[in-house]
């Protein structure tokens, strides 16, 4: 879908994402050793799993459309990789840089090493920017890594999984303005203004002090580097990763709502599963881990589904599946700042 791919985004030229694909690949590390034959079955049961968690995922969700259902895309490390320079390259409008050029090569450099780390993690992904009907990508040597270290079913985990994922392409499937949406917001971030270097300042030097004297907010989006990310943009960018961050957190949110809402009947070990992957998450990590972590933003993205989740179990509880749905109507009906954290807040705005 490439469709209205903007031609003039702040990014234009910044990042090589050849480039960053080709870091990535040769710094991501190898995945767990398994052999020959138990490669290609989870290969056939991923792909088969994406396909059987269809008919549940709209079922417990209620989004039906007319689209077809795409066949997941089984990658290795360096394939998820490749799919994600891709997806990047398409999101914020970047042409590939000539051959020669050092424009973009530094921060492509950059990019691919920060690829490499976040491929160890990514589980699965649904790309709504590539391919005609986006791209479900499951990355297996991951799902093999976690599976074993869970030590859990391993054909519920696989589902469980692909559970998740294919939310995540029904969400976009029966909502298709959400990606032009995303869009929209991304190329306001990467608007350059003509703001003076002073403003900037004092901005960051406000946020510090607030985080000396603990007045920051009680948002995962408010600190770590995301919140100093926030507090360095100007008020239309901020608002427009604001915009971002809780889009995020509501897809994340509802997708893990829809998989444990599933329920045993399709996956019989779901709350063991649930039980391990949620201990997993709060298991600490070595010093350098959790720098790369906070670099990367990856705690306040654990943040993004239990806020999420947290958010979508009270609506649903309180008004019901058919009215959440209300939800995917418009960015209006989207949840702002603060009404994640309250859902009546949303429900009186929106249903009211």
């Amino acid at each position: 879908m490439t469709e209205g791919k903007s031609k003039n985004s702040g990014f234009s030229g910044a990042v090589d994402w050849r480039l960053a694909a080709r870091t990535g690949a040769l710094l991501a590390p190898s995945g767990p050793r398994t052999s020959r034959q138990s490669a290609e079955q989870i290969v056939v049961e991923l792909a088969d799993a994406s396909m059987r968690a269809e008919g549940p995922v709209r079922e417990v969700s209620g989004l039906l459309d007319d689209r077809p259902v795409p066949e997941a895309r089984i990658v290795d490390r360096p394939g998820w990789i490749a799919a994600a320079a891709d997806s990047m390259s398409v999101l914020t409008g970047i042409e590939t840089t000539e051959s020669g050029k050092l424009v973009g090569k530094p921060a492509g450099i950059q990019a691919g090493t920060m690829l490499a780390f976040l491929s160890t993690a990514i589980l699965g992904q649904y790309d709504p920017f590539t391919g005609e009907d986006g791209t479900l990508l499951l990355v297996a040597p991951n799902i093999l890594g976690v599976e074993r270290a869970l030590r859990v079913n391993p054909s519920d985990f696989r589902l469980w999984v692909c559970l998740h994922e294919v939310t995540h392409r029904v969400q976009f499937s029966s909502a298709p303005w959400l990606g032009d949406y995303m869009r929209t917001n991304v190329d306001t971030l990467s608007a350059v203004g003509e703001e003076p270097m002073s403003e900037l300042l004092a901005r960051l030097v406000g946020e510090v002090k607030a985080r000396r004297d603990g007045s920051t907010a009680d948002d995962p989006n408010s600190k770590g580097i995301v919140g100093l990310l926030r507090a360095a943009q100007a008020p239309p960018q901020r608002e427009a990763l604001d915009r971002l961050l809780m889009l995020g957190t509501l897809l994340e949110g509802h997708a893990d709502h829809v998989m444990d809402a599933v329920g045993p009947a399709v996956v019989p070990t779901v709350a063991q599963i649930r039980a391990a992957f949620d201990q997993r998450r709060k298991k600490p990590t070595n010093p350098v881990q959790r720098l790369l972590r906070a670099l990367l933003g990856v705690d306040a993205k654990v943040a993004q589904y239990v806020r999420g989740k947290k958010f979508v179990d009270a609506v649903v509880e309180r008004v019901g599946v058919p009215e959440f749905n209300t939800i995917w109507t418009s960015g209006e009906t989207l949840p702002r700042l603060d009404e994640i954290d309250d859902p009546d807040r949303w429900i009186r705005r929106v249903l009211a």
